[in-house]
Parts: C-alpha cells; sequence; structure tokens
C-alpha cells in the first residue's frame, strides 16, 4: 500500500536524538529544557515537553528550507495520504486553506466557493485579492443546517463564469456530510481548472472504506486537513497535499513560508509525525473502534424521546452523497429547548463538552480518543435531560428561507481595507457592508464585505430576530448597528 516505511518517524527520532545527546543549549527558548520554565507550569506539564521544544538548527531541519527530517516527514505523510507533496502546518488549518487559495489564485481571479465556507477562506480570498462567487448550499429545514454543493450547481454556476480559474469546496462539513466530490474534480478539471478542498474535517477518510471519500483520492488537486480535530496530532496542526498539474508546490512552500512563523513548534511537529505514523499503520482498525461507538451512540440516542441523531436515512438527500458516522449532530427542536440550552446544560451539570451548538443542535465528535463509558455518560446524561424537558415546551419552528445571494460591489479586500462607519442596520439600505452578517441556523452569510444591503436582507434580520433566531456577525453584539463602506 505505501512506497515507504511508515514505522519511520524522522523528526520525532532527530529530537530524541538531541535529547539523548543532552545538549547544552545556548539557543532560544529561553527556558533552555525547561529549566528556566515557571515550576507550576513545569510540574503540571512534566519536563519533557521542554525537552523538546528547540529551534531550527541543522539536526532538527528548518520548515520553511527542509532538507531532513522535516522533508522526509512530509514525504511520509504524502505517502501516506496518497499525495505528490504534503506540507506541515503549524499555522493552524487556517492557515493551510489560506496558503492553499492564495497558491490557486491570485488578485482579480474568481474563485467559486461555498456560501457557507469558514472564515479562513474569506480570510484566503481577502489575502490573495481574489474575486469570490459564491455557491449556494443545499438546506435541510428540519435540520437547520446546510449541506453540500452538489455537482449540478457547480456546473452550472461554471457555464456562467466561465472565467473561473479555481473551485473550493469543503469536504466534508462540520456536520459530516459529503458531496459527490469525484464527480465535481471531473466536472472542474474539464473547465482545465484546479479542484481546492477545504478537508478541514476529515484526515481520517483515507483510512476507512466505510467513510466518505477523501478529497486525494476523489482527484482534488490540493487540500487542507486539520490533523488535530480527529486524529492524534495536537491543536493547531495541520498537512497541506498537493496532488496536481495545476498546482505549483515549489509556490506552495513560498507561501506557507510567507504566513508562518520562522520559528515553528517542534513538539507540534513531532505530534503531526507521529500521528501520521499512527492513522498510517493503525487507522483502519482504530477508526473501526471509533464507528462501532458512534453507531452504538446514534441508536441510542435516537431511543431518547425528543432527541434526534441523524444517519444513513439523509443520504441521497440534495447535497448529501455521503456520511462520516464519527459526527453525531443531536437535534433538540422537540425538546423545546435550543441546541445552545443543551451545550450548557451538557457543560454546567453534566460536565461533558460538545464541539458545537446552534440553534436546533449539538454537535459531537468521535475519535478514537472516545471511550465506551464516555459514550454511555452522554447518553445517560440526554435521557435526563429528554426526561425533564420533553413535552414542556413547544418545537422551535423551521428557519426562514434565506435571501437570495446579493450584488457584490467591491471585492473583499477592498472592502476590508476600506474606511468604514458605523450605522443603524436598519438605515443601511443601499450601501455597501464592510462586515459578514450571518443567521444560525443554518450558517450561511446573509452578507460579506463588499456587498450591496437591500430592503429583502433588513426585512429577514428583523424576522430572525422576531423569531428568537440567532444573527452575529457584526462587531454591534446587538446586530443594531453595522460597519458599511464609507
Amino acid at each position: 500500500m505505501y512506497k515507504l516505511d511508515q514505522n519511520e518517524t524522522p523528526l520525532f527520532d532527530s529530537l530524541m536524538e538531541y535529547v539523548n545527546r543532552e545538549t547544552i543549549p545556548f539557543h532560544v527558548p529561553g527556558h533552555k529544557k525547561g529549566i528556566g520554565m515557571d515550576e507550576e507550569f513545569k510540574s503540571f506539564m512534566g519536563i519533557n515537553p521542554f525537552k523538546i521544544d528547540v529551534t531550527v538548527f541543522k539536526l532538527v531541519d528548518s520548515l520553511h528550507h527542509p532538507t531532513g527530517p522535516i522533508k522526509k516527514a512530509q514525504e511520509l505523510a504524502a505517502d501516506a495520504y496518497g499525495s505528490e507533496d504534503a506540507f506541515f502546518s503549524i499555522h493552524g488549518t487556517s492557515g493551510a486553506i489560506q496558503a492553499m487559495i492564495m497558491s490557486a489564485v491570485g488578485s482579480g481571479d474568481t474563485l467559486l466557493v461555498p456560501r457557507n465556507v469558514h472564515k479562513s477562506v474569506t480570510a484566503g480570498i481577502i489575502l490573495s485579492g481574489a474575486t469570490p462567487v459564491y455557491m449556494q448550499p443545499e438546506l435541510d429545514k428540519n435540520l437547520g443546517i446546510a449541506q453540500g454543493v452538489t455537482p449540478e450547481t457547480v456546473e452550472a454556476t461554471l457555464k456562467d463564469h466561465p472565467e473561473t480559474k479555481a473551485v473550493l469546496i469543503i469536504n466534508p462539513t462540520y456536520y459530516g456530510v459529503a458531496t459527490d466530490l469525484k464527480r465535481i474534480a471531473e466536472i472542474v478539471h474539464s473547465y482545465d481548472i484546479p479542484l481546492i478542498v477545504d478537508e478541514a474535517h476529515g484526515p481520517h477518510l483515507r483510512f476507512n472504506d466505510k467513510l466518505p471519500l477523501s478529497a486525494i483520492d476523489a482527484g482534488a488537486d490540493i487540500c487542507a486537513q486539520s490533523t488535530h480535530k480527529i486524529i492524534g496530532a495536537l491543536t493547531q496542526c495541520s498537512l497541506l497535499h498537493v496532488n496536481s498539474k495545476y498546482i505549483d508546490s515549489s509556490r506552495v512552500q513560498q507561501i506557507l513560508n510567507l504566513l508562518q512563523t520562522t520559528s515553528p513548534s517542534y513538539i507540534l511537529m513531532a505530534s503531526l509525525d507521529c500521528s501520521r505514523r499512527q492513522i498510517a499503520l493503525h487507522g483502519k482498525e482504530l477508526l473501526e473502534g471509533s464507528l462501532a461507538l458512534c453507531s452504538y451512540a446514534r441508536d441510542e440516542i435516537n431511543k431518547i424521546p425528543g432527541l434526534y441523531c441523524f444517519g444513513d436515512e439523509i443520504l441521497e438527500s440534495p447535497g448529501v452523497f455521503s456520511l462520516d458516522p464519527t459526527k453525531l449532530t443531536i437535534t433538540c427542536r422537540d425538546l423545546g429547548i435550543t441546541g445552545y440550552d443543551l451545550d450548557m446544560i451538557l457543560s454546567t451539570k453534566y460536565h461533558i463538552q460538545m464541539e458545537l451548538s446552534d440553534l436546533y443542535n449539538v454537535l459531537a465528535v468521535g475519535s478514537f480518543g472516545d471511550t465506551k463509558e464516555s459514550i454511555d455518560k452522554l447518553i445517560e446524561a440526554l435521557k435526563e435531560i429528554s426526561a425533564e424537558y420533553s413535552y414542556k415546551n413547544s418545537k422551535k419552528p423551521d428557519f426562514i428561507d434565506i435571501p437570495s445571494i446579493p450584488e457584490r460591489i467591491l471585492i473583499p479586500r477592498d472592502a476590508f481595507n476600506s474606511n468604514k462607519e458605523s450605522i443603524l442596520l436598519d438605515d443601511s439600505i443601499g450601501l455597501i457592508s464592510g462586515e459578514f452578517l450571518l443567521a444560525y441556523p443554518p450558517g450561511i452569510p446573509i452578507l460579506c464585505p463588499g456587498e450591496k444591503i437591500t430592503e429583502e436582507i433588513i426585512s429577514y434580520v428583523n424576522e430572525l430576530k422576531d423569531a428568537g433566531l440567532y444573527v452575529q456577525g457584526t462587531e454591534d453584539p446587538k446586530v443594531e448597528y453595522i460597519k458599511v463602506v464609507k
């Protein structure tokens, strides 16, 4: 299956060699293997992390110009994931996504993106100076979430915008829903342009055939993965993969060098090296355990009155081609409480912390760090909450249809960098938005920087407020004022 020996951890080994040599450090960081570290923090952490908290020198290589163990560690990651080149990102997947966008498009280039993208995508668009053309994802009004963008939507948008230089797709969404990425790749490549993929929530997909197809296997040209989200790397660790005739890997390296610190954490990079080894060698069986636990949890949650955890029954719904079962979206509409309410009850009363909450749902992320005991505690807590709230309140309403995507007057970079002023939202009709406005559910921007504010949008926001739904994005937390371009 692999061309290289996935048992190897070249970066971690080089750090162990440094430690075992008992090297005397006259380099930064100043704590010098933990000797100068605050005692309480050191007591909690233990001494070992500080021993490998080093700076750039020959033995441990340079992230910006890798020629030794970091280069070999990245080659092993590429081999494990089936890409031509892999790059370590210790700037999180946000940084990897920004580098990905800047590698594919430049100032004035048109980029197709789903409307429900993460804010890091918008940051990449602002940094690149690209012109976004938004594609509306499919919506599930019962769940109150956005699903994937369909191949038909991609094809129609490309026909309308033949000037497009690249297409960005999410695989899978935060809630574990994947679109038909292979078909989308075929459509995009028929226009002789690259497909770039935000695969933040899919670093594990390649290692078990019960999961959606990974971006690289589906034909993507470049993708960014949060290896800290599902598999065992530390927070802030991500991978950026290139497998393309359209994307220049040397340029990707240059852009990463612009965005990332010149003093990267070797602790983080070592965790990337070792987590790659773990998923490459043991991913299939580890994920089998995760999938079994999540299947058990889903079945048990669906027996609890007032709660619903979607599964295979929504397959073939618009925008739903395949599902990642390790994501447990728990809908509490029928209990008459919001997802925020459920999130807070679980956190404060039961000390169970969920990944996110929205108006109708909470999300639990499963991984091979879960146990039967932890899953059972969640199930028991949900049973108690159901018993307390069932049928006390009326079911939460469907969310209101969102307005059409408004006219873009300025590209996001120009709007972001413009002089802005704050005015009453009700007085902003006809002006250009200088910030975001989002509705939850379904988490899709109503306004993006550079777009014209319409009467339809203002009416929609007021309807949401009257219905008790959640609106956010502006600097004003009450969303009574909005910043507009002067």
